[in-house]
């Protein structure tokens, strides 16, 4: 096998897939590639394809710059280089207010203050009833429907071949397509029931969001803030979408759970507290309300997984798992993927 394959294909359409299958063509740039999936850009399904319903921004989970968080600092710097360069794409750069009840932030500096340009501390008579502090740090929001429309354009520009196809065992996609070499399985949440993975270490962590108009005076940052009192997994952010996507108020994070319905009483408590959170979007009641979002988070047990295995004298690369952190890990995600089978051919080449 030489060092660039013939033929790539990916298995998944969501963030991960397509930031795949870019960072694909960008290292193979001779390769086929085809991308196969059930769900594509511009359909939806809370269940089997969530990326659409993410928030999405960047602000990393990790408390210490491990491989994960590595992920997250790539992803950061290639949205800089989005945000500049092409607008259109639905990212673009915003500033971030994390508001806290305690003060544990003020104990041991975040390891991302370098990554974003500096965390600075905002002024107490900014912060709402109830915060003992807030940070303020410059992040990114990503209208999600057109960021990935505008991954999908890119690749069909780049001569990457769409296929609307189910999937149910790795090994029948492999039959599919016999002078493939190199397969990834960016599968997400569906990892754990797709047949030749069945990985068990996945679940749902379920996600809901409310879709709300622009407020008359556009919010100039985004809101996050959590607090000891809620309820466990209830959290509040408010994050205005580029591009005409109005304002996604949320959150939950619940994890094992499979329902698709949203929970209206959670709903109202979502309303209360973002526009306690940003007092600009108005009264809870007043609210333009366009739609109630369920997704279902593609978490992992022990994280994420990227890693290469030898599968009938194939290279399949498995790439899911990132649970909330599929956008701002997408891109340092998606490159250790394609290193790790470009690493594999470099050395068969030598031999």
């Amino acid at each position: 096998m030489s060092a660039s394959p013939s033929e790539i294909v990916v298995l998944g359409a969501g963030v991960a897939g397509l930031t795949t299958a870019f960072e694909a063509r960008q290292q193979f740039p001779a390769a086929h590639i085809t991308v196969v999936a059930k769900y594509l850009p511009g359909f939806t399904s809370p269940t089997e394809y969530v990326s659409p319903w993410a928030g999405a921004n960047w602000h990393s989970f990790e408390k210490e710059r491990n491989q994960f968080a590595e992920y997250d600092a790539v992803s950061f710097a290639k949205f800089i280089q989005i945000a500049a360069k092409t607008p259109e794409s639905g990212v673009k750069s915003l500033p971030m207010r994390v508001v806290y009840d305690h003060e544990e932030a003020r104990q041991k500096p975040l390891w991302y203050g370098d990554v974003v340009g500096g965390i600075k501390e905002a002024p107490k008579h900014v912060l709402p009833a109830g915060a003992v502090m807030a940070l303020d740090m410059d992040s990114f929001m990503i209208n999600t429907v057109a960021y990935l429309q505008w991954l999908q354009t890119q690749l069909l520009k780049a001569n990457v071949k769409f296929i609307r196809r189910t999937c149910n065992h790795i090994q029948t996609l492999m039959q599919d397509f016999p002078n493939a070499k190199v397969f990834f399985n960016c599968t997400g949440l569906g990892a754990r029931h797709l047949g030749g993975v069945e990985d068990e270490a996945v679940y749902p962590t379920k996600g809901q969001t409310i879709l709300i108009a622009e407020p008359k005076k556009p919010l100039e940052r985004m809101y996050i803030s959590s607090s000891a009192a809620w309820p466990a997994g209830e959290f509040a952010h408010v994050f205005p979408r580029p591009l005409g996507g109005g304002v996604i108020i949320g959150g939950v994070r619940r994890d094992n759970d499979w329902t698709a319905e949203p929970d209206m009483e959670l709903a109202e408590r979502i309303k209360q507290r973002c526009c306690a959170l940003a007092p600009e979007l108005g009264k809870p009641e007043e609210l333009q309300i366009l739609s109630h979002n369920v997704g279902l988070r593609p978490s992992r047990k022990g994280g994420a997984r990227v890693e290469l295995e030898k599968r009938n004298g194939n290279f399949l690369i498995h790439n899911y798992g990132a649970s909330g952190a599929g956008y701002q890990s997408s891109w340092g995600m998606a490159a250790h993927a394609v290193d790790l089978v470009k690493n594999q051919l470099t050395a068969r080449s030598k031999l």
